[in-house]
């Protein structure tokens, strides 16, 4: 037996809306759940509308949700949120949060009540009709100077770190194609006798994305090293090999170059934090104000205060373009590029 709805209003006016609502409901068969609220639609979408997404994409959607969603809205009626809800509960959270905080907030919700719509507890998504408001600016990325970049490598030496600072520093590569990357992607000693010769190089060919693949088809690159990468790699490969031996059993053989202890994969968080123990002691850099990413912008900046033109910069870089490459900071397998290592020992010395 279906339990009776009710309303309730502060004025006629009020309640002849509701009643006609009501009515519309009955004389459409929508089944609207007048008790479900905000915060079981957003549970439910956790719970069950994730499935396949990546683990790092379904924690970042939770947090979303558990402090900034539920605590608001969650307790509300989802039959009676309404627009202005949304739209107010948006433009508060625009004094504090980013732009692109706001869009996944705003996307978390949404998803959420077009769910619950499709599972027949809401006849609308008043979330699909909200826009989202421009949020607070996030701290631009930044670039080192060349007396930095000397300093932060001459505090690396010895450090964990040490392999990789150089090798983002000198190439430019991304930190989320350095931390999937393979030895059987590393070539430390080349082919000079080769025609044309190819110099010790690295190949970029995955990143920790879901699908494993770079974050465009132009990112898949081959890039030569410079003398100071190949020398910290090859002490990296030896002090990996010692770390594989007190480790035993519990290594856990993945083939990575950048690994933990026991040979597993590194997030984004243990590179960060290793990152800013391992220049703490850099004159003139607050660790703090520095993230492993900013490597590669110092790169890009390195390169063009030495005149390497930007066409050739956005190559290394695996840009599609030269725009990009000038407004933020080609699936070439042959022939290795080679500019960037060369300009970096033309910089840093062999």
């Amino acid at each position: 037996m279906n339990r009776p709805r009710r309303r309730s209003a502060k004025s006629k006016t009020e309640a002849r809306t509701k009643l006609k609502k009501l009515l519309n409901d009955h004389e459409t068969s929508v089944a609207v759940d007048t008790e479900y609220t905000v915060e079981e639609a957003v549970a439910n979408w956790l719970a069950y509308g994730l499935a396949g997404k990546d683990p790092e994409t379904v924690d970042l959607y939770t947090t979303l949700s558990h402090t900034h969603i539920v605590p608001v809205l969650g307790h509300r009626k989802l039959c009676e949120l309404s627009v202005d809800d949304v739209d107010e509960w948006l433009a508060s959270k625009a004094r504090s949060l980013s732009t692109r905080t706001l869009q996944s907030m705003h996307s978390c919700l949404n998803r959420s009540v077009q769910r619950a719509m499709v599972r027949c507890k809401i006849d609308r998504n008043v979330v699909a009709l909200c826009t989202v408001p421009t949020g607070q600016p996030g701290r631009p990325s930044k670039a080192i100077t060349l007396a930095q970049a000397e300093a932060v490598l001459r505090a690396v030496e010895g450090d964990s770190m040490h392999a990789y600072v150089v090798v983002s520093l000198l190439t430019g590569a991304r930190t989320e194609e350095l931390r999937p990357l393979t030895w059987d992607h590393v070539d430390l000693d080349g082919r000079p006798h080769a025609d044309p010769p190819v110099p010790p190089h690295i190949s970029v060919w995955h990143s920790v994305r879901r699908s494993g693949d770079t974050k465009t088809r132009k990112s898949r690159r081959p890039l030569a090293l410079p003398h100071r990468c190949v020398s910290a790699l090859r002490r990296h490969r030896s002090a990996q090999e010692q770390q594989r031996k007190d480790a035993g059993a519990g290594w856990q053989d993945h083939n990575l170059v950048f690994a933990s202890d026991v040979g597993t994969a590194l997030d984004a968080a243990n590179v960060r934090r290793a990152f800013r123990r391992a220049i703490a002691k850099a004159d003139g850099i607050n660790p703090a104000e520095w993230t492993p990413r900013e490597l590669r912008h110092s790169f890009v900046s390195l390169l063009s205060d030495h005149d390497v033109p930007v066409e050739e910069i956005a190559k290394l870089v695996g840009h599609s373009s030269s725009e990009t490459t000038e407004r933020v900071y080609r699936k070439q397998i042959r022939p290795v590029i080679q500019t960037g290592a060369l300009t970096m020992d033309r910089i840093f010395g062999t």
